[in-house]
């Protein structure tokens, strides 16, 4: 009876011990990045220089694992119902966390604010309208003055209802007051192929989901979101000079299922602290169109809140609803 009681005392302390050891032993094993696009894309990009910095950190193999659909949604979900012990987490978007859930139409197969813990932002992305070289419009003013006489007849890609490239094109038309037909893909790089091969006459993207393609003379570049030129194309202007008003730079950073284990999530900001600091990590994400935002979990569920706001009075302003991607 003794040796019960003694046992049936330390169970707080015996149920308490191997939690703390889980905590302090992460990463104890592979971690999985999960990407919400298919490989090519900018967050296809950024998992896979950011794994390959992880890895001698965390000293643990580092995996990307791509489930493109429904504008990232896929790969959220599929995370969000992972251990929420750090060893798997999501390269969210600011549609995914500050978009679709406004908008009207749009099916949310989770509640991203209850089912997402966000960790870090990671980059910044200026958005970049192209157009075929051969397009009959080589400006923005003669793109607007194109779409004003032929209303309902050119189209843009974008990537899913509620990502940036769909804010961008609907934030254009109603800017400029024009009517575009947008034709929803599965992601960057598949949009950008959309543009190559003339399906759609436009793609308001990310800058690295067309950059190699713009270096190759494969695209032309009419104009970027940022309000000032992106270092990596100095000589396009900003479209603020055309359409006043107009600003998208895009992010991209990392979420982990719901109630993540804490200790684990300190580890995280730790680690993406120190990539933050590398040179090399520097130097890639500025040859691929991306700028380096890598921070805490407080910074990153401000500007969460901050873009929630931005982008749902241009929803409601603009009176946008969900797409179907192709």
């Amino acid at each position: 009876m003794l040796r019960r009681r003694s046992l049936l005392a330390a169970s707080p302390a015996a149920l308490a011990a191997p939690r703390a050891a889980r905590a302090a032993a992460f990463p104890s094993g592979d971690i999985r990045i999960v990407s919400g696009a298919p490989p090519g894309g900018t967050s296809d990009i950024f998992a896979r220089i950011l794994a390959e910095k992880l890895q001698p950190i965390f000293r643990q193999r580092v995996v990307i694992e791509n489930r493109a659909g429904a504008g990232g949604l896929v790969g959220a979900v599929a995370v969000s119902t992972m251990p929420n012990d750090g060893h798997a987490v999501f390269i969210t978007s600011m549609g995914v966390q500050a978009v679709m859930a406004q908008m009207p139409g749009q099916v949310m197969p989770l509640d991203v604010d209850r089912d997402l813990t966000p960790i870090s932002n990671g980059i910044g992305i200026p958005n970049l309208l192209i157009v075929h070289p051969n397009a009959a419009f080589r400006t923005v003013p003669e793109l607007i003055a194109h779409a004003r006489a032929n209303p309902g007849k050119l189209t843009y890609a974008s990537a899913g209802s509620g990502g940036s490239q769909h804010l961008a094109a609907e934030l254009f038309k109603v800017l400029t007051e024009t009517n575009i037909l947008g034709i929803p893909y599965r992601g960057g790089a598949p949009a950008t192929l959309a543009v190559i091969s003339r399906e759609v006459d436009m793609f308001f993207g990310n800058l690295p989901d067309s950059f190699g393609q713009v270096r190759q003379g494969a695209v032309r570049p009419l104009a970027v979101g940022s309000l000032e030129p992106a270092p990596q194309l100095p000589e396009v202007q900003p479209m603020a000079r055309f359409v006043p008003g107009f600003e998208l730079v895009n992010w991209f950073g990392l979420a982990g299922p719901r109630a993540m284990d804490r200790a684990a999530l300190g580890r995280w900001t730790e680690a993406l602290l120190a990539v933050r600091e590398d040179a090399d990590y520097r130097r890639r994400m500025f040859e691929n169109g991306m700028g380096v935002l890598l921070g805490t979990p407080e910074e990153f569920a401000a500007r969460i809140a901050r873009d929630k706001q931005t982008w749902g009075e241009l929803i409601r302003r603009a009176g946008l609803r969900a797409e179907v991607a192709q």
